[in-house]
């Protein structure tokens, strides 16, 4: 059974096993899900309301977007998992040859490159739903602004969460060029993850404190 397909307590129960996997990139997946679930939730409670009709395509938008990188945020929290798997069994692999230890040198990097832009990827759709969380900004129901708020945080916790993951693999990257260039890119998308979280942070307390 998929991880995302598992009830609540089960999935829970799991995590805090000592199973090594589904990990902190699975969890960090899930606290991106749940955030951007919020933001769905928020623009549909916003739709259909003749009170917020001015808000209606701005919302419209909103919701199919978040429900796309929700999808996307629910298969990372197996994909994660299984990335992990492949370096397990990469180390698992004979070398009691040459040619085995070849093979098992190429599974490592070849798993270890995996495992680091998988969360990579994480990160990415956490970003691209703090971004679509920015949409909603003068455009939704402020009666859901914690809503909104504990959105933001998940996602945010979401980038935070991989990135560490990416830090964890990406120095076991041999090639240099390669490994610089993830570590780049985890970079700016934690830094502009940052950023938007901060901004939108701002905007939900003024709308629950005005």
């Amino acid at each position: 059974m998929k991880l995302a397909d598992m009830q609540v307590k089960s999935y829970l129960e799991l995590v805090a096993s000592d199973a090594p996997a589904p990990g902190g990139g699975s969890a960090s997946a899930l606290c991106g899900a749940q955030g951007i679930g919020l933001v769905a939730m928020v623009a549909r409670l916003t739709l259909g309301k003749k009170k917020f009709a001015e808000f209606h395509e701005v919302c419209e938008q909103v919701a199919k977007e978040a429900e796309a990188v929700c999808d996307k945020l629910a298969r990372q929290i197996d994909i994660d998992t299984k990335a992990y798997g492949c370096i397990a069994d990469a180390f698992k692999l004979p070398k009691d040859t040459e040619q085995q230890k070849t093979v098992r040198r190429q599974a490592i990097a070849d798993a270890t490159l995996y495992a680091t832009e998988v969360p990579l990827e994480t990160m990415r759709l956490g970003l691209q739903g703090l971004e679509c969380a920015q949409k909603l900004v003068g455009n939704y129901n402020t009666n859901c602004a914690s809503d909104v708020g504990c959105g933001v945080y998940g996602m945010l916790s979401c980038v935070k969460g991989a990135w560490l993951n990416v830090l964890i693999n990406v120095d076991g990257i041999s090639d240099a060029g390669k490994a610089g260039e993830l570590r780049e890119k985890g970079a700016a998308i934690a830094g502009r993850a940052e950023e938007i979280a901060k901004a939108l942070e701002e905007e939900v307390k003024k709308a629950i404190c005005d």
